[in-house]
């Protein structure tokens, strides 16, 4: 065996291993990128430009530009009354990806557990496997919003377990928690000595109630990886910055591991999230209130059609029921793709409990959205 067991035994990405057959194909109205379909606001993109003019090429600090640290830090503390310190208690990562990974490996010890809520982003599974821990899968459903409850955490903590990977809102479902809904999950974490690696990529994407990051509750901010960047709200995606907060000893193990895979973030990226930071604020609530608008048209839309589908509170995802077909999800999603040139995510790639759910972005114009539908109705009524 050439390669390493723990990696031949990982599965691959279900989005991946779906969207090989979107390629080359015309005429095909994708909803399955998890991307925002907004470009980066201009005067973001005028300021990376701008660095690479003024010769900004080097390498940064190993924990990312202490401007932006310190920017990110007074953003947290203005919105949330949270205090980070910029120099110990903030890393800079490329993308969340890399701090999900980071916070694995700096944790966890072999055979160790993290509980994880599902329907979740694919990755989490993965990233403890690849870290030596233990998956341990909180399956939720429709009948419940999706969310993951107090008394099922309090079930699975125990002997070896070492904590909780929470993405709200979720990808794929868009559900998100009410403060008083996270006082009660954080009641059972503090009971059982847990962590939290708390995942909030889409917080500023949360519509119907304020987004209460974890580490703002009583006693939580000592047990809380607070991981969050500019992809989704900013519509950064390629500039792949993200970045973590959390307690001194575990950044700095985080940092540790950082410095030896990854050295820093790119600098152009950087720059850029220093500019966001500063002069973003109207783009992202532009580009929410549009979101929100799709949000509505697609539940609406989906449910008419006989797709039951819940409300979403965050992210720009619609997760709807298909079992109405009879078909598995990922014989729908292909189905639809060949028949009616719809793209969609087989909701089996986000978890086992997701069959008979597939994953839709909204991130597409309306007039996509429209015409979507228009396509999904007419594959329906010929089933």
């Amino acid at each position: 065996m050439r390669i390493s067991k723990r990696v031949d035994q990982l599965a691959p990405s279900g989005i991946r291993a779906f969207f090989d057959l979107v390629l080359g194909m015309k005429d095909v109205i994708s909803l399955g990128v998890g991307e925002p379909d907004f470009v980066t606001p201009w005067h973001v993109r005028a300021r990376a430009i701008e660095s690479l003019e003024q010769g900004y090429t080097s390498y940064t600090s190993n924990k990312g530009m202490i401007e932006l640290r310190s920017g990110i830090a007074a953003l947290l503390k203005k919105r949330h009354g949270l205090s980070y310190d910029a120099e110990e208690e903030i890393l800079i990562t490329v993308g969340v990806s890399e701090a999900l990974d980071l916070a694995m490996r700096a944790i966890l010890n072999p055979g160790e557990k993290i509980l994880v809520p599902e329907p979740c982003y694919v990755a989490y599974g993965p990233v403890v496997e690849l870290a030596g821990g233990v998956p341990v899968f909180l399956k939720t459903s429709l009948d419940n919003g999706f969310k993951v409850t107090p008394q099922q955490i309090d079930q699975a903590a125990g002997r070896g377990v070492r904590g909780i990977l929470l993405g709200y809102p979720c990808n794929p479902t868009g559900t998100s928690y009410s403060k008083k809904e996270l006082e009660a999950i954080a009641k059972v974490i503090k009971k059982h000595d847990m962590l939290v690696i708390s995942d909030e990529l889409y917080d500023e994407l949360t519509y119907d109630f304020e987004h209460t990051p974890m580490a703002t509750l009583p006693s939580m901010q000592g047990r809380v990886i607070y991981l969050n960047g500019f992809s989704k709200n900013y519509a950064m995606t390629g500039f792949r910055i993200g970045y973590a907060c959390g307690p001194q000893d575990i950044i700095g193990a985080m940092t540790k591991i950082h410095q030896y895979t990854m050295l820093c973030a790119s600098i152009t990226g950087q720059m850029a999230a220093i500019e966001a930071l500063k002069n973003s604020a109207a783009d992202v609530q532009a580009m929410k209130k549009e979101y929100d608008r799709r949000r509505r048209y697609i539940v609406g839309a989906l449910n008419d059609i006989g797709m039951t589908c819940h409300m979403p509170q965050g992210a720009f995802y619609a997760f709807p029921s298909i079992r109405i077909t009879g078909e598995s999800s990922i014989d729908f999603a292909r189905n639809l793709l060949l028949q009616q040139k719809v793209a969609l995510v087989p909701g089996d790639a986000f978890g086992k409990c997701c069959a008979g759910h597939v994953r839709i972005s909204y991130a597409s114009s309306y007039e996509n959205l429209n015409e979507a539908i228009a396509r999904i109705k007419k594959y329906l009524k010929k089933k």
